[in-house]
């Protein structure tokens, strides 16, 4: 079972609300959200990337847990409409001060990133979650692979659920040298792997 008694009374009333919305927004279920938040605390992740905002539900535990850790959450999104409501959740929630939502396409953005990286503006990422469109994962794991610190973790949802669509991404990571991975058996699937 997973509780909102960690919350502040208004993140607990966000939350709710979004969970009611679920289906709509394709959210994360609420034990995959509370693994995710539990693991970057555990991790003590500092730099996470999240693809795929939606309406702000994931990224609304994810910066809870970086709040624990001192970290920051950059998270993006294709569309205006979505990150639009995610940063008014934020923003109810007191989180928006620590999260840096970008618009545009993943791809795109994820390049940017990299020269960044590669200029000393941003540092490397130590956790990036992955909830986008499922055909484009392999092509995200192609451009993150650069930006993941080693001992880093990659969280793809929608796994199991849409397996097909995924199976290209699980079969480069499976086979990749440098990734451990592990299939949790949360409501859609969450795939975890560890950079070695």
């Amino acid at each position: 079972m997973q509780s909102l008694c960690e919350f502040s009374d208004d993140t607990k009333e966000v939350l709710l609300e979004l969970e009611k919305t679920r289906k709509d927004f394709w959210n994360v279920d609420r034990a995959t959200a509370n693994f995710l938040n539990m693991l970057i605390k555990i991790h003590n992740s500092k730099n996470v990337l999240e693809i795929g905002t939606s309406n702000g539900y994931s990224g609304i535990w994810l910066a809870d847990a970086l709040k624990h850790t001192g970290g920051k959450l950059t998270t993006i999104e294709f569309w205006d409409k979505r990150r639009s409501v995610a940063q008014e959740n934020f923003k109810k929630c007191g989180l928006d001060g620590i999260i840096d939502a970008r618009l545009g396409s993943a791809l795109l953005i994820l390049d940017e990133m990299r020269g960044e990286i590669e200029q000393g503006i941003r540092d490397s990422f130590d956790f990036i979650f992955i909830d986008a469109n499922k055909p484009e994962y392999v092509e995200y794991f192609h451009k993150i692979d650069p930006l993941l610190k080693s001992g880093g973790i990659i969280a793809a949802d929608n796994t199991i659920s849409h397996a097909k669509k995924v199976e290209p991404y699980l079969k480069e990571l499976l086979e990749h040298p440098s990734y451990q991975n592990q299939m949790l058996n949360f409501e859609a699937g969450l795939f975890l792997s560890f950079k070695i």
